[in-house]
């Protein structure tokens, strides 16, 4: 009877995956927009590396932005010189960033001024680490017409190195536990597009001047105005290549969301992706258990263990391919079982603390 009651609550957790990946909508192509100004708002810290890119991806864009600021939040490589040598090529601005006051975080004090600057009528946010594709303006500006309010993309994650592999859950965990599609309540900073006017309406970033995770609490702040803030997955329109840094860079990034971030889940998705991550450690751990004589509880023949092995490590293929870019870390997935629950444990410390280190500042997660 214990094995039956078992093996149905590990189906339920495996069905409830497949039914939180059906939440994860990608950007819809749309009409072309109407003609906007569009101004293109880039915070960057020591971000030489990643910039270049962007900075190409978005000549090449078919809608031309109106103008492109980027915003140097006192870096100390050559981030202002990248962006003195792209004035050549695109309608380009520098902007320097004041000396950071108290109650600010670096990126809300940027894009504050960023946007003091600028002169369009619409405004798109996007991060320094960001890749779009040609049409990406293009579909970005007309659903942000469509829907009005905030619109959001997450980007998919482009991944290179092996240690950039250990993210998968954390994307995973990330967008399964939270509503996405049209008039959700959910925004991601990393590409936002927002009008001006619904933008001084909902207060802008001086209404989220210390909030780390930003992005989070500017959708709060648009839904507390009666805005409305929609938020889609990028799929091949836009990319990024979170952490190139390091593991250690990694590590720092998602301890910092998650510590801050975790209050602000709804309750339903969180129930839901907590029954689902549940089966998922189960079956990381079962079957090496079954191998190798473990204790476990359950069925102890190999055969059933690798079917349910089998099972979540194709469904995490099928259901991370939307995602990311992932390879052979979803047929070892108890590496980043491992891995997540490391960085959760050294998330609740941090929060315990109240603060974290990130881009050499001190940040608070309370």
């Amino acid at each position: 009877m214990l094995i039956g009651w078992l093996e149905a609550s590990l189906l339920v957790r495996w069905l409830l995956g497949w039914i939180l990946a059906l939440n994860l909508p990608i950007l819809p192509a749309s009409r072309p927009p109407r003609q906007r100004q569009v101004s293109v708002l880039i915070p960057a810290r020591n971000e030489s590396a990643t910039l270049p890119h962007l900075l190409t991806a978005l000549r090449s864009q078919s809608l031309k932005p109106h103008e492109v600021i980027v915003i140097d939040d006192h870096s100390v490589d050559g981030t202002a010189d990248i962006v003195r040598q792209a004035i050549d090529i695109l309608p380009i601005q520098l902007v320097q960033s004041p000396p950071l006051p108290e109650g600010w975080c670096g990126k809300t004090w940027a894009l504050h001024h960023g946007v003091q600057a600028s002169h369009g009528d619409v405004l798109v946010f996007l991060d320094a680490d960001t890749e779009p594709g040609p049409h990406f303006l293009q579909r970005l500006i007309a659903q942000q017409e469509q829907r009005g309010g905030l619109l959001s993309v997450q980007p998919y994650h482009r991944t290179e190195k092996l240690y950039e592999q250990l993210s998968l859950l954390f994307n995973l965990v990330g967008l399964m536990a939270v509503p996405m599609g049209p008039q959700c309540g959910v925004a991601f900073g990393p590409a936002m597009a927002t009008s001006r006017s619904d933008y001084d309406q909902a207060g802008g970033h001086d209404g989220v001047a210390d909030k780390v995770v930003e992005d989070w609490f500017l959708a709060h702040r648009y839904e507390q105005v009666g805005l409305p803030v929609s938020a889609w997955l990028g799929g091949d329109s836009i990319a990024y290549r979170m952490y190139p840094g390091g593991l250690a860079d990694l590590v720092a990034g998602f301890n910092k969301n998650f510590a801050i971030a975790a209050g602000e889940v709804r309750w339903p998705w969180m129930v839901a992706v907590l029954l689902w991550l549940s089966g998922l450690f189960w079956a990381a751990w079962c079957l090496p258990a079954a191998i190798f004589g473990w204790p476990m509880v359950g069925v102890h023949a190999i055969g059933p263990n690798v079917l349910l092995y089998g099972a979540f490590a194709l469904q995490l293929l099928l259901v991370s391919r939307r995602v990311g870019r992932f390879f052979w870390i979803n047929l070892f997935f108890p590496i980043p079982v491992l891995f997540f629950l490391g960085v959760f444990v050294l998330a609740i410390v941090n929060l315990e603390r109240g603060q974290v280190v990130w881009k050499g500042r001190r940040v608070k997660t309370r």
